[in-house]
């Protein structure tokens, strides 16, 4: 078999090769390759979702502190909880389950 270059690599032979040699180099050998990008890329997209989770807990925070905030009987039970504040001579017990979180609650 006798394969034969077109015309435009024999005429243009350095400027192939060169381009050739270029692409070889950014896709595997350069600080910012392909194979990095890609990597990037993937970080990025994590991230992004890691930003909308965020962003959901936020918006549930925000609600919970909202209704605590404007009840004062919430408020104090928050306070009594969270933070074991108690009047003079009283003892304070906070039931939680296996994983710390308060047994009302869990559903």
């Amino acid at each position: 078999m006798n394969f034969q270059l077109p015309e435009f690599f024999k005429k243009n032979s350095f400027y192939v090769y060169s381009f050739g040699f270029l692409f070889v180099w950014l896709t595997f050998f350069d600080g910012a390759n392909l194979i990095t990008q890609f990597k990037y890329w993937q970080k990025l997209k994590s991230y992004e979702s890691q930003i909308e989770y965020y962003n959901d807990e936020l918006v549930k925070v925000k609600a919970k502190e909202k209704g605590i905030l404007n009840n004062l009987d919430a408020l104090e039970k928050f306070g009594r909880e969270k933070y074991l504040m108690k009047k003079e001579g009283e003892t304070v017990f906070v039931l939680v389950d296996g994983d710390g979180e308060l047994m009302e609650e869990v559903e």
